[in-house]
């Protein structure tokens, strides 16, 4: 059926044999997308509840806190205005006197720069989808956490 109603599309006419093989191949493709079945997920792979997704953010929230306090200072307003107060970093690099290309700089390397503070600080469990599903500090004695 797919072949009498997609004739118009075919291109050359020596290239027949080639474009009959690749609407079958498709079909046959379609079929089994059709027929696949969802499986559910085993128990002993455990989703966090959004909840203590929840928890977990506000905990690393504030230990960002004193991290970014302890950022150098070009890059600590960077943090500030662009994450923390969410300003396009046009406007970052407007209030900071700096080109838009030095304002992306200073937010990147802030932001390297927190990420290194933190994983000097704890290890972290991240998902499939890069979010953080659980941490653990590395030492108690975290100045930050």
């Amino acid at each position: 059926m797919k072949i009498h109603v997609q004739i118009n599309s075919l291109k050359e006419g020596d290239k027949l044999e080639s474009w009959l093989y690749q609407i079958t191949r498709n079909t046959v493709i379609d079929y089994y997308r059709s027929k696949r079945t969802m499986v559910e997920l085993p128990d002993w792979i455990e989703q966090p509840e959004p909840e203590e997704e929840d928890v977990i953010k506000q905990e690393l929230a504030l230990c960002l806190e004193p991290m970014v306090k302890e950022l150098p200072d070009k890059y600590r307003k960077a943090i500030q205005l662009s994450e923390i107060e969410s300003k396009p970093q046009k406007e970052v690099a407007d209030l900071e006197g700096i080109s838009l290309s030095g304002a992306k700089s200073r937010v990147q390397r802030g932001r390297a720069l927190l990420k290194s503070m933190l994983n000097d600080c704890c290890l972290f469990e991240i998902n499939k989808d890069n979010q953080v599903i659980s941490y653990e500090k590395k030492e108690q004695s975290c100045k930050f956490c």
